[in-house]
């Protein structure tokens, strides 16, 4: 396209959408404008700037402006109104507000929003978002080679929005419903085996005391990995062998059997950290955050590959699965495995509550000790200590 001179601006209509025009100026900036007659006076109401507003987007917001106009609106009323209209990323600011600080996931609501929708469609007005757009989000997550469940949590943050975005009356609908993932979600069947159980504790022991000991508290309890981080002193008895969770990824409490090899770290731990957090540290939560880079050298030096898309790899949320994969394998039901790691769904949750926890002490006691065994740490029924290389923090 050849610009126009200095001074001058070059318009174009729209073949599909009449009164829609495209004003480009000498130093090329593309404008997207209605065209709105009244007799012998006209209004140009702009709507966007290309290419940060795209052809369809223009379109559809050409279609509405007309729409209002067809209906008696004034133009210049129709104009404020539109720059009034929050975009996307205003939008988000008020939900987290409203909404998603109060959600237990809000920091991976973030991070999503930051690497996937804030780009593409953070600065359009709400009313300019369509399943068009959002379906080309997902799509380009599945190119990038994103998993089926990670193109599946930014459907659920464009939809949840979206359903807020209709709730507080800035949208008629929501516009990713109807919007599909490809593909189905891989469960992981991934824990630690018998013959690399020497090896893990071994390498284990090799860390600072504080990873070394959250690792193995991660193993032992089978506990989520935000749970274990913020883990207070105020939550456990240990007297009793009980850590109670307040607040679960599920927003109900939790009862955590601790087996006497779990109760001996945090015995060890407990001079040291005083009456805080169990694993303090410097963040702004005032605990430990993430532990990932421990795991991975872990699991280096282990020589048991690390990673969700590695081969036979191993993450810290399989730990998670370890456990229960002893406690099936030393004959605990799905019922007991279920309560002791917290699992919920429909069909499961009425079992769930009328089980005690002394069979589930008994099943992670049982599956503990069947891994410590594997390990060759543990030939009876004994308390045994874990492999350090270094002194208890």
């Amino acid at each position: 396209m050849e610009l126009p001179e200095s001074g001058k601006r070059l318009t174009i209509y729209d073949t599909e959408t009449p009164k829609l025009a495209l004003r480009v100026t000498a130093t090329g900036t593309k404008t997207f404008y209605v065209v709105k007659r009244a007799g012998a006076s006209v209004a140009w109401v702009k709507l966007g700037i290309f290419p940060d507003m795209t052809v369809e987007q223009a379109r559809k917001a050409a279609a509405q402006a007309l729409g209002e106009f067809a209906s008696g609106a004034n133009p210049a009323a129709a104009r404020r109104a539109f720059k009034a209209e929050l975009t996307l990323t205003e939008f988000f600011a008020e939900y987290a507000t409203r909404h998603g600080e109060k959600k237990r996931a809000w920091a991976a609501d973030q991070q999503r929003f930051r690497d996937y929708l804030q780009k593409p469609m953070g600065n359009c007005k709400l009313s300019e978002i369509d399943r068009a757009m959002i379906a080309k989000v997902l799509s380009g997550a599945e190119k990038a080679g994103k998993s089926v469940a990670t193109v599946r949590n930014i459907r659920a943050l464009a939809s949840g929005l979206f359903g807020k975005a209709v709730e507080w009356g800035y949208l008629d609908y929501n516009p990713a419903q109807g919007v599909k993932v490809a593909g189905k979600k891989v469960s992981r069947d991934r824990f630690l085996q018998a013959d690399e159980l020497p090896r893990f504790f071994a390498a284990v022991a090799e860390e600072d005391p504080a990873m070394r000991d959250f690792i193995l508290l991660a193993l032992l309890t089978g506990a989520r990995r935000a749970n274990l981080c913020a883990m207070h002193w105020r939550e456990l008895d240990l007297s009793s062998g009980v850590w109670r969770i307040p607040r679960t990824k599920n927003d109900e409490p939790q009862n955590v059997t601790l087996c006497p090899e779990a109760v001996a770290i945090l015995e060890a731990r407990k001079d040291s950290t005083g009456g805080g957090f169990v694993f303090p540290s410097k963040s702004a939560s005032g605990h430990m955050v993430e532990p990932q880079k421990a795991v991975i050298r872990v699991m280096a030096r282990a020589e048991i590959p690390y990673g969700r898309d590695v081969p036979n790899g191993v993450t810290l949320h399989d730990l998670r699965r370890t456990l229960g994969s002893w406690q099936a394998r030393t004959g605990a039901s799905l019922a007991i495995i279920g309560k002791s790691l917290n699992h919920k769904s429909p069909q499961a949750t009425a079992i769930y509550a009328r089980l005690d926890l002394d069979p589930v002490r008994q099943s992670v006691n049982t599956a503990t000790a069947a891994m410590l065994e594997a390990a060759g740490l543990k030939d009876k029924a004994d308390v045994v200590t874990l492999p350090t290389k270094r002194s208890a923090a």
